[in-house]
């Protein structure tokens, strides 16, 4: 099971990478075409822009949830290592209660918009709602194993 969460974890990380390089094309036409008139004005790139940076920003927090360093702010001192559990327990838990949210809640987000068609490019808006169930269902993904590493249980070979 571990790898292939960790082969789901790098092909996240490549889907990442290419959302940011889709949504330098776009905006760099934007920026370009203010400055150099021989550059026609699209319509269609502050959409395209738009939908690419709600993935990266959905991508982005599946990878930091892998890596553990989304939702995570260091407010109190140094309570000692049994309190420093009980609280990673209670964030666990927390973080799992989230994403059910979102895999359930954008589920319905996601068929909402499988009817729906976007105004200048005409994609399928289910293209951009299905980020939210889809970065539910991998948050309890990576979260089920942060759990399965923090409890101590059997490790499998």
């Amino acid at each position: 099971m571990r790898i292939f969460i960790q082969k789901y974890f790098e092909f996240l990380q490549l889907l990442l990478t290419l959302m940011l390089m889709l949504l330098t094309i776009p905006v760099l036409l934007q920026v370009t075409s203010r400055f150099i008139p021989i550059i026609p004005r699209y319509i269609w790139t502050e959409e395209v822009a738009r939908f690419a940076f709600i993935w990266v920003i959905m991508l982005g927090a599946i990878v930091a949830v892998r890596e553990k360093t989304h939702f995570k702010v260091d407010l109190l001192p140094n309570l000692g290592q049994a309190w420093e559990r009980r609280i990673e327990r209670l964030l666990l838990v927390l973080l799992l209660l989230i994403s059910v949210v979102f895999l359930v809640g954008g589920w319905q987000f996601a068929q909402f918009g499988s009817t729906q068609l976007s105004e200048i490019s005409g994609l399928p808006m289910m293209a951009i709602y299905i980020a939210w169930p889809i970065a539910g269902g991998s948050w309890i993904l990576f979260l089920i194993e942060q759990v399965y590493d923090h409890f101590d249980l059997p490790k499998e070979n």
